[in-house]
C-alpha cells in the first residue's frame, strides 16, 4: 500500500506511471535496470494485462528480463527487435544537459546498447538524482576480467590529466567474490567526486585496453520524469526545450503497491 512506502519509492512510482503512459499501442521498448526501472515494468504490466497494451520489451539485463516475464510482457532479444521506439530506463546521475552516469546496477553495458538503438531515451528518477555536475555517484567502468588490475592502473593513470576531483577506483565486489556482469565481465568504480568533462573522459576511458564500457550516457537521453514523494511529477525535453510539471493520484489500494512491496 502507499501509505507503506517511503517518499524515495514513491517518486519512483509517479515517475514511471507517468513514462508508462507514454508508451503507446504496437511500440518496441527497450526496458532498463534497476530499482525505479523495476517500477515502470510493473506499470507497464498492468497495462498489458489490465487496457490491453500491446509492445514488445527487449531488456537490458537478465533481471529486468525475468520479470517482465512475470508481469506478462512479451519479450524479445535486441536482434529480433531490431529498432526500438523507446527506451525508458534510471539513471545514478543526471545534469542540466540530461548526460547520465548509470550502472549502478552492473548493467550499463547492455543499457548503453539497447539506449543507443532506439529513437528516444526516457529517464525516469527521483529528484535526488538531479545534479549540477556529475561525479558524486561512483562512474562505473566494465572491464575484462583478464588483467583487469593492469587496465584499474592505466585507468587511474589517465585519470591524472583528466578533468576530475578524485582519482581513486576500487573492484566491485559482490560478498567475497568480484561482481560479474550478464557478459561475464568485472566492474571498476571510479570515485572521481566531480567530472568537469564528462564527454572527453568518456571518449578516453573507452580507448584504454581492458576497457569495455563505461558507464557516461552522453547526448544520449531525449527526456527525463522527474518524481517526488508528493505525487509531482516533472518533464523535461532537451529536445524541445520544455518542462511540464503536473501531478500524479495514486490509491491506497492499487495492486502495484502489493506486488513490490513482497
Amino acid at each position: 500500500m502507499t501509505g507503506e512506502l517511503s517518499p524515495i519509492d514513491k517518486a519512483k512510482f509517479v515517475a514511471a506511471k507517468r513514462a508508462a503512459e507514454m508508451v503507446e499501442d504496437g511500440m518496441r521498448v527497450g526496458l532498463g535496470t534497476g530499482s525505479t526501472a523495476a517500477w515502470l515494468v510493473r506499470c507497464l504490466g498492468e497495462l498489458v494485462r489490465e487496457e490491453g497494451l500491446r509492445i514488445t520489451a527487449v531488456p537490458t539485463s537478465s533481471r529486468t528480463a525475468a520479470l517482465a516475464r512475470d508481469v506478462g510482457i512479451p519479450v524479445v532479444s535486441l536482434d529480433e527487435a531490431k529498432w526500438l521506439d523507446v527506451t525508458i530506463d534510471g539513471a545514478d546521475e543526471f545534469d542540466p544537459d540530461l548526460n547520465l552516469i548509470k550502472g549502478g546496477g552492473g548493467a550499463h553495458l547492455q543499457e548503453k546498447i539497447v539506449a543507443t538503438a532506439s529513437d528516444q531515451m526516457v529517464v525516469i528518477a527521483d529528484a535526488s538524482k538531479s545534479v549540477e555536475t556529475l561525479g558524486a555517484f561512483p562512474l562505473p567502468v566494465e572491464v575484462l576480467p583478464f588483467g583487469w588490475q593492469s587496465s584499474q592502473a592505466l585507468i587511474e593513470e589517465t585519470l591524472v590529466s583528466m578533468d576530475v576531483m578524485g582519482r581513486n577506483s576500487t573492484l566491485r565486489m559482490n560478498s567475497e567474490a568480484p561482481f560479474v556482469t550478464d557478459e561475464g565481465n568485472y566492474i571498476l568504480d571510479l570515485h572521481l567526486k566531480r567530472i568537469g568533462n564528462p564527454r572527453q573522459l568518456a571518449l578516453v576511458l573507452n580507448q584504454i585496453p581492458g576497457v569495455i564500457e563505461n558507464g557516461l550516457f552522453i547526448d544520449i537521453c531525449d527526456t527525463v520524469v522527474i518524481g517526488y514523494g508528493d505525487g509531482r511529477v516533472e518533464v523535461r525535453d532537451i529536445n524541445e526545450g520544455t518542462v511540464e510539471k503536473g501531478k500524479l493520484d495514486f490509491a491506497e489500494s492499487d495492486n502495484l503497491f502489493t506486488d513490490l512491496m513482497d
